[in-house]
């Protein structure tokens, strides 16, 4: 077998691993989305406010004062935290932004969150027609050329960045700790990073220029690590959808300015099939 033989077989070799690895990765990512109590089964978004107020699609009647969400559930009625049944007159919090606490109500996970300064209540059921219907969400052919080096530079001091919300009247603030830089279609380009949920990790969100034309217009989202050296690697066809590309009823944050790309990443998750009819 010739040199070029040998290498054009190990190129197609890590291709197919590359697609590979895509798939698993994407069908994992799915079957998350789809559990029975994901944001896909949600039925509605509550606002609390200080007017006690009986809210669809959870027992009791809820209020909030002074950081305390208060519900009072009459006879018959109860809540399950942590396997425990509540009753009567329940406190619940203060809860930290983004945090959030799960009830149980039958069938129902009844999410009781802070997001934007403000108190939600979203019960979550299985039937719910979004979560039942749903067909998974359609994504570029996972393509090597958009799996890119760059460089995690730390900020000297961490940045409070705000950002809208797919929710009007509310707004995020997250800690930013540093830029990645890197090279794509002949450009320099920079995304700002914030903090991502696992340890060590960073979330970046953005638009680039297929945003509202094959994929979600607001925003998607991409998690990556970077080494002890500040190297990442920026997987774009791992590039996700965040839930208000599904729903109304998501609070999700939109990239800052900055993280809007002047150039068309055709690679990640396309425009869900539900929202088809919104380009």
């Amino acid at each position: 077998m010739s040199t070029h033989t040998k290498s054009a077989t190990h190129t197609a070799a890590a291709l197919e691993a590359f697609d590979a690895e895509w798939q698993e990765w994407h069908a994992a990512h799915e079957r998350h989305r789809a559990h029975p109590h994901g944001f896909l089964a949600v039925t509605h978004l509550h606002w609390l406010t200080a007017e006690p107020t009986r809210l669809e699609g959870a027992p009791g009647t809820w209020s909030l004062e002074a950081d305390v969400v208060r519900v009072v559930l009459e006879p018959g009625e109860s809540l399950l935290q942590d396997g425990t049944e509540l009753g009567g007159s329940v406190q619940l919090g203060p809860i930290e932004e983004r945090g959030g606490i799960n009830l149980v109500s039958g069938d129902t996970v009844i999410e009781v969150a802070k997001r934007g300064g403000e108190y939600i209540v979203r019960p979550r059921n299985p039937a719910n027609a979004l979560l039942q219907d749903y067909q998974g969400t359609p994504a570029y052919t996972p393509n090597a050329a958009f799996a890119v080096a760059g460089t995690f530079v730390p900020f000297d001091e961490p940045r409070s960045t705000t950002v809208g919300a797919a929710v009007e009247g509310i707004q995020h603030v997250y800690e930013a700790p540093g830029e990645i830089r890197f090279k794509l279609a002949g450009q320099e380009l920079t995304l700002t990073a914030f903090n991502g949920y696992a340890p060590g990790s960073l979330s970046v969100l953005f638009t680039d220029q297929t945003s509202g034309k094959t994929t979600y217009a607001a925003n998607r989202s991409l998690s990556v690590v970077p080494a002890a050296d500040g190297t990442v690697v920026l997987d774009f066809n791992r590039a996700v959808n965040l839930p208000c590309a599904y729903t109304d009823l998501a609070t999700c944050p939109l990239p800052p300015a900055e993280n809007r790309l002047p150039v068309a990443i055709e690679a990640g998750e396309k425009i869900p099939y539900e929202r088809q009819d919104q380009k």
